[in-house]
């Protein structure tokens, strides 16, 4: 057993950020994020914790976008956003609500490996430009992605170790289904970009895999694993492997040039 407190874990959650290279970031009291256009992801606005008004909050990230040539921006609220009414005038200027993840924590001192994975399904680390290439397509299957170049494949092999970082493939029948990451940051094991393919959804790739992020995150020395799963996906699965609950975000696309009614 090891000593995360709830405020630990949130503070933990709240360090999080996924900053592949070439992404463009700007902001003090938030975060406006550009990734590049292979990921598919597009400008992001984060960690909101400001005492300015909501409206010029958004028309200085508006115009931030703009600057960049983008068309929208995905804002993330949640329980500690500042101040209290973003959302509310995120919605009023015609920001449609896209998904809401929970935050969601395991202490790795009270884990232990779940049952054996169903029928035709096994799970492995990835260490091979075969098996980058197999997760690669599970990928542009399921987010939409931009296949990988050559170059970034060559890049990405080399950097994964030096970052920290795993990847992980869910196999059923031998054909790659599902795949995941893991950063482990200061005994933290960031678990992330799981995605199955709709086919073999609810087989049981998902749990295997996760189920070997988790103990490679504890082989390498993470005491806490920590996810943000989509609360009609990812997130039951979660809980019934004993992830606890520490509060939930939202994600509001806004499209630019919308204003208030």
């Amino acid at each position: 057993m090891t000593a995360w407190s709830a405020d630990a874990v949130r503070r933990a959650a709240a360090d999080w950020e996924w900053l592949p290279d070439g992404t463009r970031t700007v902001g003090s009291d938030l975060k406006i994020l550009d990734y590049p256009d292979w990921t598919g992801v597009g400008v992001q606005a984060k960690q909101v914790d400001s005492d300015r008004q909501a409206k010029q909050i958004i028309e200085d990230a508006s115009d931030q976008a703009r600057a960049w040539g983008r068309d929208k921006i995905n804002w993330w609220v949640g329980d500690s956003t500042r101040p209290a009414d973003l959302e509310a005038e995120l919605a009023a200027r015609g920001a449609v609500h896209e998904e809401t993840v929970a935050i969601l924590a395991l202490d790795l001192g009270d884990w232990s490996a779940g049952s054996r994975a169903a029928a035709g399904i096994t799970a492995e680390q990835v260490r091979t430009r075969e098996q980058y290439v197999d997760l690669d397509a599970v990928n542009v299957s399921v987010w939409d992605q931009q296949p990988i170049t050559p170059d970034r494949l060559d890049r990405q092999l080399g950097e994964d170790a030096a970052r920290g970082e795993f990847r992980v493939i869910g196999r059923l029948d031998g054909a790659a289904v599902c795949t995941a990451g893991c950063t482990v940051v200061d005994g933290v094991a960031r678990l992330w970009g799981a995605a199955t393919v709709e086919s073999a959804r609810r087989r049981g790739a998902y749990r295997a895999v996760l189920d070997l992020r988790l103990q490679l995150a504890r082989d390498a020395g993470a005491t806490l694993a920590l996810v943000k799963g989509r609360t009609d996906t990812s997130a039951p699965i979660l809980r019934r492997a004993g992830f606890t609950d520490y509060g939930e975000e939202r994600i509001l696309v806004l499209p630019l040039g919308a204003g208030p009614d």
